[in-house]
């Protein structure tokens, strides 16, 4: 699974610079007098011939979504009073509480003793780091719907570029609408801010400023009045910039670029540049993995079919979102169900066609269950989905009877899925062709949920030629007059089709087949070897 890899900073701290060796920081501050507009950079080289960054930055637009509250949400919604804890110093220490928890009195920095006895029947959650990255990868494929570059900024900041999505979905504001009504009903509260850089829009967000800057020379002024808390800087560089007077991001911008660079690092000078579209900022892109992979874990252990199902269906939705966004198909999935005390129950489905509908795989669920038997109460339930491929996708007709065949492939489809899914998938199988003229190995068995049905059934659909019941072995034929007989004397009324071919391996073959029709009007396949004996065969029946 992908992960974001932070850009590496230009500089690092510096304690002390010699007169000697002075600090090139060739990009200055906007001045007090014009923080509007950023003033020209100007370096030893004197400026530089490139396009200003401001043109640069304006060519994209930054979505930020901040979410103050993982780590409580990554523990689930509930009613009942709950906090998150984590180790502090050897200590269990309180870092978010619900609404019913913070009713109670319960507040962030209490110990968890403490807390405890001021609600006995307070739920603690340890923080765990591991689930809060799941449910942010697992935002971070949500937000691919909306923009073709997705960046995890953090433990709790995603990050989207929007400005080629905005036509898409009619504009800034419908998109930022369907943004945020996703994330509430999805249980996440989210502060959100749109800027020209990331890191302004990560900044805006922090501090709560639902903030939407189209225009990069309005980001001076909306950045000024941020408090350092929102730059998420090391405490002892906080507290050093508020024993000086900078008590916000326009105290900073005050200060002299040498001074600020000797006393709190290149690496805080630079990131006040980037923020302000003054230097590049490049990110990472997130990337979801190209196969399905989910966990759905029960509170408690559950046999009850019902609610099963329901687990599975929630599942199966999430994957159908997963391959819609991909514009991706699959034609097997595998549904792991676990236990305390016995291993793994495994179940599998298929599809005789790709496809992604939620509700195409609960109908096959829904048949399956009936003949599945647990060993024990489930824990937990797994769905891992199989190869994807690319959806084909063919034109509708509009007349009457290109309805008709579409109604009869599908319903086709749907009968080989519901008898595998009944009687199991290797008890469903096709026939299909093989490039080979000797009749007995021209066709072979398929598995109808390995392939396409068009493909498994291509031979019945070939039935002219070649009759659909074909025999083990060929049955000689009695003989009369030069005539072969069966119930009857035969007429030979099509052939003869010639095959000689196999001649390189042991089972080679000289014939003249014919269709011949005895007196039944059976239609019969028949053949003679070309050899002196000229005897007959029957070889298969037409329908």
């Amino acid at each position: 699974m992908a992960r974001v890899r932070k850009s590496p900073a230009a500089g690092g701290p510096v304690g002390a610079a010699s007169a000697a060796t002075p600090l090139q920081i060739p990009i200055p501050f906007a001045t007090p007098a014009t923080p509007a507009t950023p003033a020209t950079p100007v370096g030893p080289e004197g400026p530089p011939t490139a396009a200003t960054p401001a043109t640069a930055a304006s060519q994209r637009l930054w979505f930020c979504i901040y979410l103050p509250n993982l780590p409580l949400e990554a523990c689930g919604a509930g009613k009942n009073a709950l906090a998150v804890v984590e180790d502090q110093q050897g200590v269990h220490r309180v870092r978010l509480v619900n609404a019913a928890a913070g009713e109670a009195g319960v507040m962030a920095g209490q110990s968890a003793n403490a807390a405890l006895a001021l609600l006995p029947d307070l739920q603690l959650e340890e923080r765990d780091t591991l689930r809060e990255q799941q449910v942010l990868e697992s935002l971070a494929a949500w937000l691919e719907q909306f923009s073709s570059f997705v960046s995890i900024a953090g433990n709790n900041v995603l990050l989207l570029e929007v400005a080629g999505s905005l036509r898409l979905f009619g504009g800034l504001p419908s998109l930022r609408q369907q943004v945020s009504a996703g994330l509430e009903q999805q249980g996440f509260a989210a502060s959100l801010a749109i800027a020209p850089t990331p890191l302004s829009a990560t900044w805006l967000a922090r501090g709560g400023r639902r903030a939407c800057i189209r225009a990069p020379e309005n980001l001076v002024s909306m950045l000024r009045p941020l408090p350092l808390h929102c730059l998420d800087w090391p405490a002892a560089i906080s507290e050093a910039l508020v024993g000086v007077g900078a008590n916000n991001v326009g105290d900073c911008l005050r200060l002299p670029r040498q001074g600020f660079a000797r006393r709190f690092g290149v690496k805080r000078l630079l990131e006040l540049d980037r923020a302000l579209g003054r230097l590049p900022d490049p990110r990472a892109s997130w990337r979801a993995p190209e196969r399905f992979c989910a966990d759905y874990e029960m509170t408690e252990e559950q046999s009850d079919q019902g609610l099963l199902l329901a687990a599975c269906r929630e599942l199966l939705e999430s994957h159908e979102q997963f391959l819609l966004v991909r514009q991706l198909g699959t034609q097997r999935i595998n549904f792991s169900f676990f236990h305390l005390k016995a291993p793994a129950t495994k179940l599998a489905l298929g599809c005789t066609q790709a496809d992604r509908s939620a509700k195409r795989w609960s109908d096959l669920l829904n048949i399956r269950f009936e003949r599945l038997s647990l060993p024990e109460p489930v824990i937990a339930v797994r769905l891992q989905g199989g190869h994807t491929q690319a959806l084909q996708t063919s034109s509708g007709h509009l007349s009457f009877s290109g309805r008709g065949q579409t109604t009869q492939r599908h319903s086709m489809t749907q009968l080989a899925e519901r008898l595998a899914a009944r009687l199991g998938m290797q008890s469903v199988n096709g026939v299909t062709s093989l490039a080979e003229h000797r009749p007995q190995h021209a066709w072979c068995s398929r598995n109808l949920l390995s392939t396409k049905v068009s493909e498994a059934l291509s031979f019945v659909r070939r039935g002219l030629k070649r009759p659909l019941w074909m025999l083990p072995e060929p049955t000689l034929l009695h003989v009369e007059q030069g005539y072969p007989l069966h119930l009857g004397r035969l007429t030979l009324v099509d052939g003869p089709e010639r095959l000689e071919t196999g001649w390189w391996d042991d089972d080679g073959i000289a014939r003249d087949y014919y269709t011949a029709v005895n007196p039944r009007g059976m239609r019969l396949w028949v053949f003679r070897n070309r050899n002196p004996s000229a005897a007959w065969y029957l070889h298969g029946l037409f329908g």
